[in-house]
């Protein structure tokens, strides 16, 4: 077999064109955006587990009697299932949906009313168009009509 033989030139000039690739890939607007949601998301996470565990739970377990849902379980033979651990996962997913359903609306209450804001802004601008259309208009109006009386007046000299 013969062995290829590939220059040093060739190797650093690819690995260039590789690392120039990469970096334009990681520049993207969509790459950072979505470690920023990462990152974001999981002390976000955190935070709704210490919410749940630490204030929620105790409160669920003494409204029902002192129950810890994290400690259910049921033993059959040598297998273990742990629902309260099921029961805690389902409560974190509904405070985490609840609290996204908050903030998703009031991101749109404030888009809504920034919208609101831009259209009635255009709304001024276009009335203020219609006054000056208008004017503009009264103005050819009058123009007309005092040369259509110059023309006149010629006419019977």
């Amino acid at each position: 077999m013969k062995k290829k033989e590939v220059s040093k030139e060739k190797i650093i000039k690819k690995s260039g064109k590789i690392l120039t690739e990469f970096k334009e890939f990681i520049a993207r607007g969509n790459v950072i955006d979505l470690a920023v949601g990462v990152i974001i998301g999981a002390a976000f996470g955190k935070i709704v587990s210490s919410i749940v565990d630490d204030i929620l739970m105790p409160i669920i377990g003494a409204i029902i009697g002192g129950i810890d849902f994290s400690g259910l379980n049921v033993k059959i033979g040598e297998a273990t299932i742990n629902y309260g651990m099921f029961i805690q996962n389902i409560i974190d997913f509904l405070i985490v949906a609840g609290c996204i359903f908050i903030l998703i609306k009031c991101i749109e209450k404030i888009t809504k009313k920034h919208e609101n804001e831009q259209v009635e802004e255009k709304q001024v601008i276009e009335e203020k168009k219609d006054e000056q259309i208008v004017l503009l208009e009264e103005i050819r109006d009058l123009l007309k009509n005092e040369k259509d009386k110059r023309d006149e007046m010629e006419k019977t000299l």
